[in-house]
């Protein structure tokens, strides 16, 4: 199943994504939003006039009470930085207002001299969990996958030591186009990221230094995760800085392609 978020008359609705002949369409209005419905077959719709998912005005297709993050988890990438691959994940938030849909522009702060992008696999909450062990199956807890552009301020980043205002600002967080449940990041999912074209970011996820399983239980030991909630999955080696007039993709394979302009704030 594949679901978008997307205004239509004047409202917010989610919308079931069908794929035909190599082009996605919203098909059906979802009368329920997904993270609320334990049996996503059964959940409740209403079929629509298609509309194209290159044409609607598609906002974020999550709505999370928090947006959990694991850095450093590609050796590459934590490398290229000049930093040393963590014993066990290093988790941190990016605030949930700096949230971004496919499409709308991602604003380069004044304080920042160094705006770098980094694509990544989203992983959405499905079920509430809590102390997860280690021989609890975290396939059951999670609803989807989607594309995440983790935006950093790499120079506030380093300054401060700690990544919340490197991390934080607003728009530094776009997540689309879509949710789907037909992906399987065990088996490896291609993740890649092209600035105005150009590819600059060509990964795997299965070269996680810390698989799924792995940061779903970790997180789960420090905080409830509850329905809706997003973590994204750590980036491969590439990132790079972006400037005013740009446009950053970030691809995940099964997902499609989350496309965003860049400009000065």
């Amino acid at each position: 199943m594949k679901y978008c978020r997307f205004q239509w008359e004047g409202k917010a609705h989610y919308g079931l994504v069908e794929t035909a002949a190599g082009s996605d369409t919203i098909t059906r209005l979802l009368l329920h939003p997904p993270e609320e419905i334990d049996d996503l077959e059964g959940l409740p719709s209403k079929r629509i006039t298609p509309l194209s998912l290159a044409e609607a005005s598609l906002l974020p297709p999550v709505r999370p009470s928090k947006i959990v993050c694991v850095g450093r988890n590609y050796r590459e990438h934590a490398a290229e930085l000049g930093n040393e691959v963590p014993a066990e994940p290093l988790l941190f938030f990016k605030p949930t207002s700096a949230l971004l849909a496919p499409g709308q522009n991602i604003r380069r702060p004044q304080l920042s001299q160094k705006v770098d992008y980094e694509g990544e696999l989203g992983v959405v909450i499905g079920k509430t969990c809590h102390k997860l062990q280690e021989n609890d199956d975290v396939r059951p807890y999670i609803l989807g996958y989607t594309c995440v552009n983790d935006v950093t301020a790499r120079d506030i980043q380093k300054k401060d030591g700690q990544w919340t205002r490197g991390k934080g600002f607003d728009t530094f967080c776009p997540v689309g186009p879509l949710v789907t449940t037909e992906l399987d990041p065990w088996a490896g999912v291609t993740v890649e990221t092209r600035v105005n074209g150009e590819v600059r970011q060509h990964g795997s996820t299965k070269d996680f230094i810390f698989a799924l399983d792995v940061v779903l239980r970790y997180i789960s030991q420090v905080m409830t995760l509850f329905p809706g909630d997003l973590i994204a999955t750590g980036t491969p080696q590439g990132v790079g800085p972006l400037v005013a007039g740009d446009v950053v993709e970030v691809s995940v394979e099964g997902i499609g392609v989350l496309r965003n302009p860049v400009v000065d704030e």
